[in-house]
């Protein structure tokens, strides 16, 4: 039997570790808030080296994370361009496909050869399709070595979950009908709708009733389970999963379906996949030997209503899906977020989600990580998933949703705990691995929390506290000159910020004019405002609830509405 650590527990020796571990990010974000103006005060010279230090620091990542964002958005154009429902279907045979893709090259270079009647444009678009074909050819050569541990495309059942906690129909009509026109046959889907006893009974059955007859028939099955909180349970996403996802379990065992070849897509409920989504979900399933220890995570995109929301909320999600797909580009580090899918034999295996934590998407990561003695990653899907921004019936209400959200996406931090207690003692796991794994969970929150403020305080505080002596100094005069044209240099990451939300934008609903487009781009003048108050805020929230053991009590459910 597989043990996580719990962290409610009332063992004192293991609640005294999980305390202490616990107030590590709070105590790490207060110290840097406190001590910029503390130093400030003391040591003025040594705060003004350490602020052009960061600012020069801070160019580098934003740089890096600006370049590798770019890459990651061709890879998420190359993946929207790749037939995946073809690929599913042939590589089960991969020399015969090998020879398919060969003929079809020979057959585009013959056409460029003795035709001219082809524009320039369209001669771009074979020679770019041929240089695609010939490095899939490399991929199928390297298949063909373990073709007798592919999978049969057509034995693969999935599984997609939908969590609900009061979301009308209307919100999650749109998901499943995802499914529906996605390229994947109908027939292997099971739709798992989890929904709350606490929501009022007439209102959920009457979204239960509506989406059943809907899509009655439709697919292998569409089940509906309604999760009771119990005592040693929390009102939040996790245990209402667990309690699905073990409905299935017996379910699956009573039909005799294989829980290897079972694939568990853990949806946000507003969650509308990209068509090829798990045509590509499937491939990089059935070829992969190491497929039980491999999470698959798609590109989270918030364009479902991103034209009806604020610029507040836009700048907030829009950076959002920027970090995913500057996460996708790395080959360790990337962690499970949002809406993702696991093989349902490594969640039976580690025994699905705890039930009393706020954070599930990415401790489900962490716990499989574990468990596979941290020979565990996230394979990314290089297709967008499309969620809802956060949206209210006003202005400032939906500005204070987006506040809550963030902050329960900043009460991840909770992990770090666990992830902690549960890796430390396991000897299969490196000492550089968990070094790692600890350095960057604390360094992410806690730059999180920070940087904003150190960026736009931290500047002016010794020259505020510094005294005379020090404002005298040449390096007094200097430093707002080199603060501000180092920052205008860290702008370029912004730039691409601002460039790549154009060309991953939706297109703009008919009932807006072409204004709306100008709005789009001045909200990025909002940035120095809502970093400090929509970013680090809400972190500094949820680590100082940590520290102070003024714990959430429940899962907060972002509103969703739609205009």
């Amino acid at each position: 039997m597989f043990n996580f650590p719990d962290p409610k527990t009332t063992k004192p020796k293991e609640r005294r570790i999980q305390r202490i571990l616990e107030v590590i990010p709070g105590i790490l974000t207060w110290i840097t808030l406190i001590g910029m103006f503390v130093f400030s005060f003391l040591l003025p010279v040594y705060v003004a080296v350490f602020i052009i230090v960061f600012d020069i620091y801070w160019i580098y990542r934003t740089i890096f994370i600006a370049y590798y964002s770019v890459d990651g958005y061709h890879n998420l154009k190359k993946g929207k361009e790749i037939n995946w429902w073809e690929r599913c279907q042939n590589i089960m045979n991969p020399q015969k496909y090998k020879e398919i893709i060969e003929n079809r090259i020979l057959n585009m270079k013959e056409s460029l050869q003795e035709s001219n009647d082809f524009s320039r444009k369209e001669r771009k678009i074979i020679k770019k399709e041929i240089a695609g074909c010939q490095e899939y050819l490399e991929e199928i050569e390297e298949i063909s070595k373990i073709k007798e541990q592919v999978l049969d495309w057509r034995e693969i059942v999935h599984v997609v979950m939908l969590p609900t906690a009061g979301e009308p129909a209307e919100v999650i009509e749109p998901a499943i009908q995802a499914i529906v026109d996605s390229n994947f046959p109908n027939q292997q889907f099971i739709i798992l709708l989890a929904t709350e006893e606490r929501e009022p009974e007439e209102q959920r059955l009457k979204k239960v009733n509506y989406l059943k007859n809907k899509f009655q028939g439709v697919f292998r099955d569409f089940i509906v389970t309604t999760h009771i909180v119990k005592d040693d349970e929390m009102k939040a996403k996790g245990s209402n999963a667990t309690f699905a996802a073990k409905f299935l379990a017996k379910y699956l065992e009573e039909r005799k379906i294989d829980f290897k070849k079972v694939i568990f897509s853990n949806f946000d409920c507003d969650s509308v996949a990209h068509k090829e989504y798990f045509a590509a979900l499937t491939y990089k399933y059935i070829i992969d030997p190491k497929r039980l220890q491999r999470s698959y995570q798609p590109l989270p995109m918030y364009h479902n209503n991103l034209w009806d929301t604020n610029a507040f909320v836009r700048v907030i999600v829009t950076g959002s899906s920027f970090w995913h797909i500057f996460q996708s580009t790395r080959t360790e580090g990337m962690v499970t977020f949002s809406s993702h899918s696991e093989p349902f034999y490594t969640l039976h295996k580690v025994n699905f989600w705890p039930v009393n934590m706020i954070s599930e998407d990415s401790i489900i990561y962490w716990k499989c990580f574990t468990y596979y003695d941290g020979d565990y990653k996230v394979t990314p899907i290089y297709l967008p998933i499309s969620l809802d921004a956060v949206l209210a019936e006003t202005y400032w209400k939906t500005i204070k949703n987006q506040y809550k959200q963030k902050r329960r996406w900043a009460y991840g931090i909770e992990n770090f705990p666990i992830i902690m207690r549960a890796i430390g003692p396991n000897k299969k796991i490196s000492f550089w691995k968990k070094f790692s794994v600890a350095f960057e969970m604390l360094e992410g929150h806690h730059s999180w929390a920070t940087a904003s403020f150190i960026l736009a305080v931290l500047g002016w505080l010794p020259l505020i506290f510094g005294g005379d002596d020090f404002n005298q100094s040449v390096l007094a005069h200097n430093l707002p000159f080199i603060t501000r044209y180092l920052m205008t240099l860290a702008m370029c990451g912004l730039v691409v910020s601002m460039s790549l939300s154009f060309l991953l934008m939706p297109p703009r609903p008919k009932k807006y004019s072409k204004w709306r487009n100008f709005y789009m781009l001045i909200q990025w003048a909002l940035v120095p405002i809502i970093a400090p108050f929509l970013g680090s805020m809400p972190a500094i929230d949820s680590q100082t609830r940590i520290l102070l053991g003024k714990y959430f009590g429940e899962f907060w459910v972002t509103e969703k509405m739609r205009k």
